[in-house]
């Protein structure tokens, strides 16, 4: 299954919860199914359903494809630590991801787009690839000549989501340094990790 780039409300509001990653907009104003039918109450899923829909959480607010994700829980499967922590750990150190959390840019397709374009160094070297993983210690920066691009300092200004703890974020330099490995808790949505983690030990 390829990249999800359809309408992104549309999805959110079928799993019933905001994913910043994928859009800043919210589903407050209507927090049910789309659809004739969804107002009215949603349906009870099935053990696999429920797996299903936590692990198109994770999918789609770090906007990959499903042959991705499984890259990442095989990585995570052959990890000493838990399997959960792990995915979410690799998730979160993808270059796009750091660029969004540092408030870069406002969403994850954005900063993919930011960063496919060169518009970032790590420790002073370009680096154009979204999934590229950023390790503790490494200094994320806007290349000089990108420093007054209009996105960025539109996202810089009107950051929508709190800066996690393991990221050191430099607004005047407009620079961010990893001082440690992010945890589950670096989550900003609510995902049962453990429901993703029995979904891939059938598949895998």
């Amino acid at each position: 299954m390829s990249r999800y780039t359809g309408p992104r409300l549309k999805k959110m509001r079928a799993l019933g919860i905001d994913l910043p990653g994928l859009s800043r907009k919210s589903i407050e104003r209507r927090p049910y199914p789309p659809g004739q039918h969804g107002p009215k109450a949603r349906k009870k899923l099935t053990d696999y359903g429920k797996q299903l829909a936590e692990k198109q959480k994770l999918r789609l607010n770090y906007g990959l494809g499903e042959r991705q994700i499984r890259r990442y829980m095989v990585e995570a499967r052959r990890s000493k630590t838990a399997s959960g922590d792990k995915l979410v750990e690799l998730l979160e150190r993808r270059l796009d991801n750091v660029v969004f959390r540092a408030g870069f840019a406002p969403t994850i397709p954005a900063a993919r787009q930011l960063v496919a374009h060169g518009h970032f160094t790590v420790n002073g070297r370009r680096v154009d690839i979204p999934s590229f993983q950023v390790k503790v210690g490494d200094l994320v920066s806007v290349k000089e000549k990108s420093r007054e691009l209009k996105a960025i300092l539109e996202s810089v200004e009107a950051q929508s989501l709190a800066r996690p703890d393991w990221l050191d974020v430099n607004k005047g330099e407009k620079n961010a340094k990893m001082r440690e490995l992010p945890g589950r808790e670096s989550l900003p949505f609510t995902c049962d990790l453990q429901q993703v983690v029995e979904y891939y030990a059938k598949r895998l």
